[in-house]
């Protein structure tokens, strides 16, 4: 009896699909990442924003999200949890305050230095994880994945 197309499609996904193998992935080195991060009470995507805010900021929710690749509803929980434990906060720049600017505070600066040896830690676990050559390959991609997909 033959098989119906869609088992065919299926399999071919299955075994064949960058995105799949890529998410599964990235699920793999969240972890890992979120396991050394844990004991300050932050998620690697906290960090993530974090860093760009630090580096960014002020910046605008939308350019941030814009320039992350960030839905506005994973970007605006997590940017909440981060103003509510005074890692961020809004600038007053005279306009709208539902779109103020964000800067890190001291204590986001303070939680920075205090994360840096574990993140290290994540660093390392996640180069052994992926190997020598993977590890290489995903460091050497563009930082901002839009310019990737329209390049």
């Amino acid at each position: 009896m033959n098989r119906p197309e869609a088992w065919n499609i299926a399999d071919q996904i299955a075994d064949e699909c960058l995105m799949s193998r890529w998410r599964a992935m990235n699920r793999v080195l969240t972890a890992i990442y979120d396991e050394e991060l844990r004991r300050f009470h932050l998620k690697s995507s906290q960090l993530g924003l974090l860093v760009a805010v630090t580096k960014a900021g002020p910046v605008r929710r939308n350019e941030l999200g814009r320039f992350l690749s960030l839905d506005p509803s994973t970007l605006t929980r997590n940017l909440q949890v981060m103003l509510k434990n005074g890692w961020i906060k809004e600038v007053p720049d005279g306009g709208d305050q539902r779109g103020a600017p964000l800067e890190v505070t001291s204590k986001g600066r303070k939680l920075l230095e205090s994360v840096g040896p574990a993140w290290h830690v994540a660093q390392t676990r996640a180069k052994k994880m992926l190997g020598g050559e993977a590890a290489e390959l995903v460091m050497s991609m563009n930082r901002n994945p839009r310019i990737i997909a329209m390049g």
